[in-house]
């Protein structure tokens, strides 16, 4: 299957065919139907950052102590797995000096 460009933004949690849909960080090249998984990544963050909303009017339970921080962390280090993936060597570079990665 053809590869086409994906802009991704990781601060807006989208993903878009088109680069004037939203401002992005990343334009990756990608089969279509495997952009659908940032899709599917971006939606378990947005339902885990709601739960933490509720959660963090409990001021007992320290950051690094949440499950639900760990679980987006996860999340998060698999879109920047896959745009390591499929980003050009200057993206490729740029992921591979954030602390996810060293």
């Amino acid at each position: 299957m053809e590869k086409k460009k994906v802009y991704v933004s990781i601060v807006h949690l989208t993903c878009n065919h088109y680069p004037t849909v939203s401002p992005s960080e990343f334009m990756i090249e990608i089969e279509p139907y495997k952009a659908k998984v940032f899709e599917k990544l971006f939606r378990q963050i947005n339902t885990l950052e709601t739960d933490n909303m509720v959660r963090a009017h409990l001021p007992y339970i320290p950051y690094h102590y949440d499950a639900l921080n760990h679980e987006i962390d996860t999340r998060l280090k698999k879109i920047y797995a896959l745009i390591h993936e499929f980003g050009d060597e200057d993206t490729k570079q740029f992921v591979e000096q954030l602390p996810y990665f060293s």
